[in-house]
């Protein structure tokens, strides 16, 4: 492993909020995700300007009600203070979509005689981590 020096900076007030709040949606550490940064920067620097700052990602934006973002926050903070670590919006939504997805494939797979949908086994490296169970259907 490569050696590491603390690198700390006066930087103002409304680029600190947000970079926070795109490391935050990253789902890394300060650490990790200004490494990224600096790393993609000279990255980009030396190729000139073609290389892109986020390689293969898209990006998905919707609104929701309120009423629904509330209670997802709200979700969000009891997992925060139930696992003693901060669970982010974006580990929230993907792993909602992952399962709903692995189902999905799962269910076709059965529907066309196979036993195993692909995506649904989980590397001998990773642990299996329960997944997070969906909102209920809001009522009207």
């Amino acid at each position: 492993m490569e050696q590491k020096k603390n690198l700390c900076a006066q930087i103002p007030l409304s680029l600190h909020t947000q970079v926070s709040e795109a490391r935050e949606a990253a789902g890394q550490t300060t650490s990790e995700y200004i490494t990224n940064l600096l790393i993609e920067y000279y990255n980009l620097k030396k190729d000139g300007g073609t290389t892109t700052m986020s390689d293969n990602t898209r990006t998905m934006a919707f609104q929701i009600p309120e009423e629904l973002f509330q209670r997802i926050k709200a979700h969000l903070e009891r997992e925060t203070q139930r696992t003693g670590r901060k669970y982010t919006q974006r580990e929230f939504v993907l792993g909602l979509i992952e399962e709903a997805l692995n189902e999905a494939e799962r269910q076709a797979a059965e529907e066309a005689g196979q036993t195993a949908a692909p995506g649904t086994s989980v590397s001998p490296c990773e642990p299996s981590e329960p997944k997070e169970e969906a909102l209920p259907p809001e009522k009207p």
